[in-house]
């Protein structure tokens, strides 16, 4: 039975694992947000890179960054929850320009206040991703005075964006698997903020429920219960068993050193000493030390009668019920 149930185990998670490659893509397949990697030269042991395909980019999200056709970086605040615009100014570096996501001037809410979770630039705008907890986000578009040109919301937490081939990425995180949004930014400012935008939701599916499809009817499941049940009763049955054997040898070394201890050298005849006599000087020696405990007194007892004056402070009287002096 224990066999059977590990070999079903097996075959349940193999299945599953199946399915779940069938499905879709792995959850790390888009995991993070931030703008492209550099492209890695060629290398031969590198399959992607043997068949001509293109690197992967990560999704990250970006806390500062340089735009060069600006000569500024671009930073997030996290404390006063704004996004500051940095450039050289003389000799040191200085703030021209910030943007605050969202008032949090005597807010409690802290899971709806939209936070900036990412920037970036695209050629002479800075880009703004700010973010809620709980389900709002928002993408805005701001000019180099840090005023807002443009801006498209969302219904769902987002914490990363990309730019490739005249497109936006961004992406978020869900309870059940991630929200992807394609923005085409192609048709200008306006197509940016009220064009159609293309959002997918891809479910990464648990294990359980890759269990569930894979056996729908749970024979497998019970197999692998039923087997795990009767292999900790085994486990605990041999560990019983062993404890009671253990504390029995145990039990057995003590008696026999108990019986080591208790038997007395047998003594030569020539050595013997008479019991009576023995028994005579022990009498002998208490009979002394009691007498040397006290000294010689005489017992005499003398008892004096005291007479007290009477007090109503130890009347009987005063103690009894009320219910008994009222009584006629």
């Amino acid at each position: 039975m224990l066999i059977a149930g590990l070999f079903c185990f097996a075959m349940l998670s193999a299945t599953a694992q199946g399915h779940g490659h069938h499905a879709g893509p792995a959850p790390d397949a888009v995991a993070g947000a931030t703008a492209p990697a550099e492209p890695r030269p060629e290398q031969p042991h590198e399959g992607c890179m043997m068949h001509g395909m293109v690197p992967t980019v990560d999704f990250q999200s970006v806390k500062i960054c340089f735009a060069p056709q600006m000569g500024a970086f671009i930073a997030i605040d996290s404390i006063e929850c704004s996004v500051h615009l940095v450039k050289m100014v003389g000799e040191k570096l200085d703030t021209v320009g910030s943007y605050q996501t969202d008032n949090i001037y005597k807010r409690h809410d802290l899971k709806n206040i939209l936070r900036p979770v990412s920037v970036g630039a695209m050629g002479k705008y800075v880009v703004v991703l700010a973010s809620a907890v709980n389900d709002t986000a928002y993408v805005a578009l701001l000019d180099q005075e840090m005023n807002v040109v443009a801006r498209r919301d969302f219904r769902s937490p987002m914490y990363a964006m990309h730019f490739e081939h005249g497109q936006m990425f961004v992406v978020g995180r869900n309870p059940f698997g991630y929200d992807i949004n394609v923005i085409s930014l192609h048709g200008g400012l306006e197509n940016f903020a009220n064009g159609e935008a293309l959002s997918q939701h891809y479910r990464v599916f648990k294990q359980s429920e890759k269990i569930k499809h894979s056996d729908p009817i749970g024979v497998g499941l019970a197999a692998v219960a039923i087997a795990v049940v009767f292999l900790a009763l085994i486990c605990i049955a041999l560990i019983l068993q062993g404890s009671g054997k253990l504390m029995k040898g145990l039990g057995e070394d003590k008696k026999k050193d108990d019986k080591k201890k208790t038997i007395k050298p047998v003594s030569d005849g020539s050595s013997a000493i008479n019991d009576q006599e023995v028994y005579a000087a022990i009498a002998a020696a208490i009979h002394l030390y009691n007498d040397e405990l006290h000294d010689e007194e005489e017992t005499v007892i003398t008892i004096q009668k005291v007479e007290r004056e009477w007090t109503p402070w130890n009347a009987k009287f005063y103690n009894m019920n009320q219910y008994f002096n009222n009584r006629k």
